[in-house]
């Protein structure tokens, strides 16, 4: 009972708050509609082939005209024309830098010597020794053949035609190149990428990263009303009155915990109610499995708010932790931006934090669409931040 009376008086002191209805609800939508467009708008599709810088000085010949349009049609490089006062080593410079892929240079000339049978040359500038470099060479060289085997096929048939005594008029070497060249695009296996249902929701919905990412956030931020609550007790001499009662450390610091869980855990049924039925997100596709995250969540979230409690010597304090608490958690723990993204050390460590295993949690069941199982170990990981927090309050409070 003592439990739920501290719970009860903390509640009833926070919303006689009024501002903490703009900090629990007002803000994280406003946040979430916010970084909701700013996420949709700087995940525009955008064009994923390789840069390939091409110098075409033989602008008037048909077949680098037919080589660079080969090229433009490709689907692992993109045609980026330079100016045609550039160098080589200017353009070894750019690949250099990066700014490119590679670059190819088609000198004057080529398409005469492709016509007359000669060996028409092209240069072509690349890092070998990177992926990209030898994803672009690969598509240059595809191209480079299909254009030489195109000509080849129009002076092969200019040949005949002059040895059977066909009038030459009849015959435009060009069109005979552009009709050889249009015969290789004729593709003989069609390759279709089919991604799953919710990979493809995802990436035309922004707020299946949004949304979650802004309840975790604010599931710490919220924290400051409550935290309050425990800092004016103790510089009001209420906490230490208390601490002379039959009240023990660990029921004071559960009572309290338990006005700051019922504040976690409804602020999350808001969004999620706002993010479902508003944004589309599909929260409810399993609402066991959404009711376990969410009550860790609150746990470790409330557990984390009474250390910060315990720890602030006032107002401010309270602020600066619960802030600090905020921008790290959500930064590392993958709440602004997707943590398979950055890779490496940056996603190791963001991956041990709660946060982070509250996202994974989340986004397994609006993201990926799994089951109840897939947010057992997040769960569990949760529920241990949660105690060893509560245990940190505890410890801290007997000391005091």
């Amino acid at each position: 009972m003592r439990i739920l009376y501290l719970a009860l008086k903390d509640l009833a002191q926070i919303l006689r708050d009024k501002k903490s209805l703009l900090f629990l609800v007002a803000m994280p939508i406003i946040f979430t509609v916010f970084m909701g467009f700013a996420y949709g708008q700087g995940n525009q599709p955008q064009d994923p082939r390789l840069a390939l810088a091409v110098l075409n000085l033989d602008a008037d010949g048909v077949a680098a005209g037919e080589l660079v349009a080969d090229l433009q049609r490709s689907t692992v490089v993109r045609v980026e024309p330079v100016d045609a006062a550039l160098s080589e080593s200017d353009l070894q410079e750019q690949v250099g830098r990066n700014q490119f892929a590679a670059a190819l240079i088609i000198p004057q000339g080529f398409s005469a010597a492709a016509l007359n049978g000669g060996r028409p040359q092209a240069r072509l500038v690349a890092d070998t020794s990177s992926a990209d470099g030898q994803n672009a060479s690969q598509a240059v060289q595809a191209a480079f053949i299909r254009a030489l085997s195109s000509a080849e096929i129009a002076r092969l048939t200019l040949d005949a035609a002059q040895s059977a005594g066909l009038p030459a008029g009849q015959f435009d070497s060009d069109g005979l190149v552009h009709a050889a060249e249009t015969a290789w695009q004729t593709p003989a296996l069609k390759v279709e990428r089919v991604a799953p249902p919710a990979a493809q929701e995802s990436q035309s919905n922004p707020y299946t990263q949004t949304s979650p990412g802004m309840l975790v956030q604010f599931a710490v931020f919220g924290l400051i009303t409550s935290a309050n609550v425990l800092v004016l007790e103790r510089q009001s001499g209420a906490l230490q009155r208390l601490q002379t009662t039959s009240a023990s450390g660990a029921q004071i610091i559960a009572g309290h915990l338990l006005a700051m869980f019922v504040v976690v855990f409804l602020q999350q049924a808001i969004l999620v109610l706002f993010g479902q039925f508003a944004f589309g997100v599909k929260y409810l596709a399993q609402p066991a499995a959404l009711l376990l995250v969410m009550v860790c969540v609150a746990l470790w979230a409330a557990a984390l708010g009474m250390l910060i409690g315990v720890l602030a010597r006032g107002e401010e304090q309270v602020i600066l932790y619960a802030m600090a608490a905020m921008f790290l958690l959500s930064a590392l723990g993958g709440a602004w931006f997707h943590l398979e993204a950055t890779g490496g050390l940056f996603a190791r460590i963001g991956g041990l934090l709660p946060s982070a295993q509250a996202m994974t949690a989340f986004q397994n069941l609006i993201v990926r669409g799994l089951g109840f199982s897939s947010v057992l170990v997040p769960a569990a990981v949760m529920l241990a931040y949660a105690g060893g927090f509560f245990g940190l309050a505890l410890l801290r409070l007997r000391r005091s």
